[in-house]
């Protein structure tokens, strides 16, 4: 279903994995990636919304240290991953793909785009919800959110959280809650990562119930 596209964005070019649905594309969505590269658990999720009816586009933030960067879900490679997204001016980067991204699926013919993203990729949806103008937002599980929390995002915006993840505690989520009454806050008894079905935190329950909730949004926004 998909196909390796290369991305011109103002932080410099890069590859991205494009999916293309069987018919006329409902709108465009941006999948952002964990810290893990634009691997097979990630073009599988990109895959899915492709299947879903949508124009579905992974940009390969990581070609900006070097291509071809894919990790699995071992401490090692965890520990390389959060090492790229901590390169300094990274985040900012990141920004300007997701830009980039969505300029290419309105060029491709898609009039609205949304961004969803997991992990880091989380983060970074909710920066694209607060400095960008997609068309909805759905960030899962995103460590640096509550870091930014003082961003307001202008754009129709759901988080997902997990009530057992120790790296975002509930009291986070909570404040979170009370700063952005007009975001949709979920969430669900499971660990980090539980969107992830090669990761040991999957939960088939909550990762069933969010991905229904990101569609429901993408659709009244999107199309």
């Amino acid at each position: 279903m998909g196909d390796d596209i290369r991305l011109k964005s103002a932080a410099g070019e890069i590859g991205a994995y494009l999916a293309t649905p069987a018919g006329t594309p409902k709108g465009g969505i941006v999948v952002i990636q964990e810290i893990f590269g634009v691997n097979q658990h990630i073009r599988a999720v990109t895959d899915k919304f492709a299947a879903a009816g949508y124009l579905a586009l992974a940009p390969r933030f990581f070609d900006h240290i070097k291509p071809g960067i894919e990790l699995g879900y071992t401490p090692d490679t965890i520990a390389e991953g959060r090492g790229y997204v901590m390169t300094p001016g990274f985040t900012d980067k990141a920004v300007q793909d997701v830009q980039a991204a969505m300029d290419e699926l309105k060029k491709r013919g898609v009039k609205k785009v949304g961004v969803t993203g997991y992990c880091w990729g989380g983060t970074i949806s909710w920066l694209a919800a607060t400095r960008l103008k997609p068309d909805a937002v759905s960030a899962y599980y995103g460590g640096g959110i509550h870091g930014a929390k003082a961003e307001k995002p202008t754009v129709p915006t759901q988080l997902h959280f997990g009530d057992k993840d120790m790296h975002i505690p509930m009291a986070h989520v909570n404040e979170l809650r009370a700063l952005h009454p007009n975001v949709e806050i979920f969430d669900y008894p499971a660990d980090h990562g539980f969107h992830c079905d090669e990761r040991g935190s999957w939960d088939a329950a909550a990762s069933k119930k969010a991905m229904e909730r990101t569609l429901e949004l993408m659709a009244k926004h999107v199309g």
